[in-house]
C-alpha cells in the first residue's frame, strides 16, 4: 500500500510540475495578447502550485531511493537527481530573472531537464 502511495503522489508531483510547464509555454502567447503583465501573474499563481508539488516529487524519489535498491541503475539514478538539480535551478533562474534572454534559455533548459528525468525515471 504504501508503494501505491508513494508512486501516486510522486507521479502526481511530476504531472503538476512537467505538465503545468508546458501548458504555460503553451499559454504565453496568448497571455501576452491580454496584457503584458498577464503571463507574470499566471506565472505567479503557478509557482503556487509547481513549487510545493516540486518538493512532493523530490521528496517521493527520496523515499524510493531509500527503500529501493537501485542495482544496475545507479548511473542512470545519478543522471536523473542532476536533471532534477537543474530542473529545480533553472526554474529558479527562470522565476527570479528579469532578464527576457535569461528567462527564455532557463525556461527551457528547465522544462528539458525534466523531460529528461521524467525519461529516467521511466528508464529506471
Amino acid at each position: 500500500m504504501s508503494d501505491t502511495i508513494r508512486i501516486s503522489l510522486h507521479l502526481f508531483g511530476v504531472a503538476v510540475w512537467l505538465g503545468g510547464q508546458v501548458v504555460m509555454a503553451g499559454l504565453v502567447g496568448t497571455l501576452k495578447s491580454v496584457g503584458p503583465d498577464v503571463p507574470s501573474q499566471a506565472a505567479r499563481a503557478f509557482a503556487r502550485v509547481a513549487w510545493p508539488a516540486f518538493g512532493i516529487t523530490v521528496f517521493t524519489g527520496m523515499w524510493g531511493i531509500m527503500i529501493i535498491d537501485p542495482g544496475q541503475s545507479q548511473a542512470k539514478l545519478g543522471v536523473k537527481l542532476i536533471m532534477v538539480v537543474i530542473s529545480g535551478a533553472a526554474a529558479y533562474v527562470h522565476s527570479s530573472s528579469p532578464n527576457k534572454t535569461v528567462k527564455a534559455a532557463s525556461g527551457a533548459l528547465g522544462l528539458l531537464a525534466t523531460i529528461a528525468a521524467l525519461v529516467l525515471g521511466v528508464a529506471l
